[in-house]
């Protein structure tokens, strides 16, 4: 089994990637031949920091990468990093600090804190990418500097509740355990809409996950009670693990299908022998389903003493969000212009597709919509390990 290096970023501000200071108030560190200044808001101490740790480190990997190559026309991306220990009131706080400083563009992490900030961003017209996947952030009308670089967590509950339609026969019952956040709830409803407006058939009850649990026997003998068959899990992978310990304690029949965030090798080692069988909805590969797109992260980390396999596809997944970002600057600057946050929307959209080397479908925007892609993988654990079932499965 894999088993994650255990090296967490520094919860206060990292050291910037290069020794440029960033500028005051209304500066604007992209112009020119300079540095260009993105800010990054991480989940490293909070209630998501398992994920999120590898996620930011991810992100942190491919501006040294890149660095390490020239950067973008030989300008280095500055990476001004900090911890928000997964605390809206504080990602805000960091925000309004990465704007005074000038930053062309943020990186962010949760849902509530993506939502939180999502008319300011388009107010400062500054580019946002984060880890959260909400459907509410694809429409450029409504969110016009939000970029989703992932399937959706709603097309994500659509693939999960086909393959449960298809592996019952049609008439399956489906318990959905999710986090008791945004983030959690983000593709509950879309998931019964989906049922619904497709004739599944299906079952569809929901359940919350209280941070802090010590079990969630109570809920799933209430799923158990309604006829669940199949429980769809939009959480972390810690608390899923615990999730999949306590149906094997249980002796229920029951096939846990995790999406995006707990779709991955924390799972399976926190779970041990009750994760296996149960079914992944991922849109990132994971290196132990090795891909070219994984080889440039895998020959960074063995260059710092780490490994690919250690780290994960959350890694991965931190790893390419930053490529997807990195590209769009390049291709500003390609076309003349400064490095701005509206500059950066506009090539965002309309340059070619990013190819990830398989570790993705090829991801892109356009003007009409800001849903980076719609294909995910599906995946089962055997023996230990992500096990491809079928690559770029769409709704």
């Amino acid at each position: 089994m894999h088993r994650r290096a255990a090296a967490p970023l520094a919860t206060a501000a990292v050291t910037a990637l290069t020794l440029a200071a960033c500028g005051g108030p209304g500066a604007e560190e992209g112009d020119g031949d300079g540095p260009i200044p993105i800010g990054v808001i991480s989940d490293l101490s909070g209630a998501t920091a398992d994920v999120g740790t590898p996620y930011s480190e991810g992100i942190r990997g491919y501006a040294e990468w890149l660095n390490e190559q020239g950067g973008i026309d030989g300008r280095e991306l500055d990476l001004n990093l900090n911890d928000y220990a997964y605390d809206v009131a504080r990602a805000e706080q960091l925000y309004s600090q990465y704007v005074n400083e000038g930053v062309v563009a943020v990186q962010g992490w949760g849902t509530g804190d993506t939502e939180a900030l999502r008319q300011k961003v388009a107010q400062d017209e500054l580019p946002f990418m984060s880890a959260s996947y909400a459907e509410t952030l694809v429409d450029p009308e409504e969110s016009p500097y939000n970029f989703v670089v992932a399937a959706t967590y709603s097309d994500q509950m659509r693939v999960a509740l086909d393959w449960v339609a298809s592996d019952s026969g049609g008439d399956g019952s489906v318990a959905v355990f999710h986090h008791d956040s945004p983030f959690g709830t983000a593709p509950v409803g879309d998931g019964e809409a989906y049922i619904e407006d497709n004739d599944l058939g299906l079952g569809y009850d929901s359940y919350a996950m209280p941070e802090g649990a010590t079990d969630y026997v109570a809920q799933l003998n209430r799923a158990e009670s309604a006829g669940a068959e199949y429980v769809v899990v939009q959480n972390v992978s810690s608390p899923a693990a615990m999730l999949a310990t306590n149906i094997a304690q249980q002796n229920l029949d029951m096939t846990v299908v995790c999406l995006n965030w707990c779709a991955d090798e924390q799972f399976i080692d926190l779970a041990g022998d009750a994760a296996e069988g149960h079914i992944m909805v991922q849109p990132f590969s994971p290196p132990s389903d090795p891909v070219e797109g994984h080889s440039e992260p895998a020959d960074y980390l063995e260059s710092q003493g780490e490994s690919l396999e250690d780290k994960g596809l959350h890694y991965v997944q931190g790893w390419y969000t930053m490529h997807v970002m990195a590209e769009g600057i390049r291709h500003t600057i390609d076309s003349g212009q400064e490095v701005t946050g509206s500059n950066l929307r506009d090539a965002l959209r309309s340059m070619d597709p990013v190819n990830t080397g398989e570790v993705t479908v090829p991801i892109s925007f356009d003007a009409d919509s800001h849903r980076g892609m719609e294909g995910t993988g599906i995946y089962q654990v055997d023996d230990g390990e992500m096990t491809t079932v079928e690559r770029g499965v769409t709704p």
